[in-house]
């Protein structure tokens, strides 16, 4: 069989780290979030601070996410009918219950829903199957009817990390459902978003503005989990190009001193952005003082996925990857 040089990087990874041991992921499964899903109709957190609104209600809530992911994962080890009933209550109350708002921020953590449902949409229920699957579509299309219309906007939201979670979402949710043509415009979408989020040296708009690695690792990650869902389809995305030559791999590059330490960098020091400096007089951890290269370990992690040149660079960062990285790799 002929493999993309992604797929070949992915496969190579696979025998290069073990994935999470059954027990493992029996022992995380025993101990829920909470004793019943938390499915509320929105989720809110962005532009917040912890204890304000909904913020800790929402961050309560969206714990279910990982759980249901780790369900998946644990079915897919076991074939255990309980765990996937189980994952079945938790995807049925959230699909009743949630209102999609069309905040990246806010529901990026939906990842671990959609790839709970692409790990086990062939065993579900079929009422729970096409529920999800239809919640996953009007995600996938509605984020891409608010990128089309935002198009030549001049509100850079549409060209930040804000961008890059929904490019994420869309692609995630496309490959999630097997829809060959939310796929291409989400591909579209991914370019698009390489030509105004980084720049020709690799440098992300995002530091431009906010003089801080935190949102370099924020804008690069769901545009790698984007481009590792792609892979899934026969897609190697790691290396195409905007306008000016950039890709995620010249982003990468670009990071990769500050990851291995030859460089340094004190966070937000001459943020831009209101936002930053009120959470730093919160003490919201991270938002001063100098970046710590572990905070780039799912970056280097998601992209050995993709090329394994990054997989020393990872290890280095943290020696075994997030168990979410084993529900978007092909490894068993």
């Amino acid at each position: 069989m002929l493999l993309l040089p992604a797929a070949q990087a992915s496969e190579g990874l696979c025998n290069k780290v073990t994935p999470p041991s059954i027990q493992a992921l029996l022992s995380t499964v025993s101990h829920p979030p909470a004793a019943k899903p938390q499915a509320i109709p929105i989720v809110h957190t962005e532009g917040t601070l912890p204890h304000q609104g909904i913020y800790d209600m929402s961050n309560a809530a969206r714990r279910d996410f990982s759980y249901m992911r780790d369900l998946a994962l644990a079915w897919q080890r076991t074939q255990d009918a309980a765990l996937l009933s189980r994952l079945t209550v938790y995807l049925d109350d959230w699909m009743k219950t949630y209102q999609l708002s069309f905040n990246p921020i806010d529901e990026t953590s939906f990842d671990g829903v959609i790839e709970a449902y692409r790990l086990t949409r062939s065993a579900l229920p079929e009422a729970t199957r096409e529920r999800t699957r239809t919640f996953l579509h009007a995600m996938a299309t509605g984020y891409l009817q608010k990128m089309d219309e935002n198009q030549n906007s001049a509100k850079k939201i549409w060209s930040n990390n804000w961008q890059s979670h929904s490019v994420k979402l869309v692609t995630m949710s496309a490959v999630a459902i097997d829809d060959a043509t939310l796929l291409a415009a989400a591909k579209a979408a991914f370019i698009r978003q390489l030509d105004t989020n980084i720049h020709a040296d690799g440098e992300v708009m995002d530091f431009t503005e906010r003089d801080a690695l935190h949102y370099v690792v924020y804008s690069l990650e769901p545009l790698l989990r984007a481009a590792m869902a792609a892979q899934l389809q026969g897609e190697n995305w790691i290396d195409l190009k905007g306008r000016h030559g950039q890709s995620l791999r010249t982003a990468l590059e670009w990071l990769k001193p500050y990851a291995d330490g030859e460089k340094t960098h004190e966070e937000f020091a001459n943020t831009k952005v209101r936002f930053d400096i009120e959470r730093r007089k919160a003490g919201v951890k991270g938002f001063d003082g100098q970046w710590q290269p572990s905070n780039a370990a799912n970056v280097y992690w998601s992209a050995s996925v993709l090329n394994l040149r990054y997989l020393e660079t990872a290890r280095q960062l943290n020696k075994t990857p997030a168990r979410w990285l084993w529900a978007i790799t092909p490894c068993q």
